[in-house]
């Protein structure tokens, strides 16, 4: 007899107590509170908007990059005997600006690197010269700001965009 008992299989429901309550009525039970909690826990069923994120600090100095290279080209449109000089430094500012977005997590606009400073500085070769090497100036200003305010982790490509534009104002010369 202890043989069919091994054998038997019981298809009646399984009752944890007096009450009428099966396992199966209870884990399901557990089941949807469990999810309800999960719910209501990510903030899913919240009505209130997530707060807008701060803008990243990088953001003016990726600006900068743009309207550097905006202004560059513009100058080597208005002063083509200079282009040799020029394109080498409006394709660094074009590096950094990529560089910044990758940073930032923010695509560069398609539009080109026009800026609002992008027109052509008006005048003689001189005075394109002056005027980008004074914008070049302010610009390595910014960035050594930016350096010395960013973590660890910005700050390489900070110094090293502050340290190009020093030499951008020296070739400019």
């Amino acid at each position: 007899m202890p043989d069919t008992l091994e054998r038997m299989v019981l298809t009646g429901p399984v009752r944890m107590s007096d009450s009428g309550h099966t396992r199966r009525r209870i884990l399901t039970a557990t089941g949807a509170i469990m999810a309800g909690a999960t719910l209501a826990g990510c903030g899913l069923l919240d009505d209130e908007p997530d707060p807008v994120p701060a803008p990243d600090p990088l953001e003016p100095l990726l600006a900068e990059a743009l309207s550097l290279a905006g202004a560059f080209d513009a100058a080597i449109l208005a002063q083509a005997a200079l282009a040799e000089r020029l394109t080498p430094l409006a394709e660094d500012h074009r590096a950094h600006a990529a560089e910044l977005a990758k940073v930032i997590g923010k695509p560069l606009p398609s539009g080109g690197a026009a800026g609002p400073s992008a027109a052509a500085p008006p005048g003689s070769a001189a005075e394109t010269l002056t005027a980008l090497r004074t914008a070049e100036q302010a610009a390595q200003k910014t960035a050594v700001a930016a350096c010395v305010a960013a973590p660890a982790e910005r700050a390489a490509l900070l110094g090293s965009i502050a340290a190009c534009r020093a030499i951008h104002v020296l070739a400019l010369r």
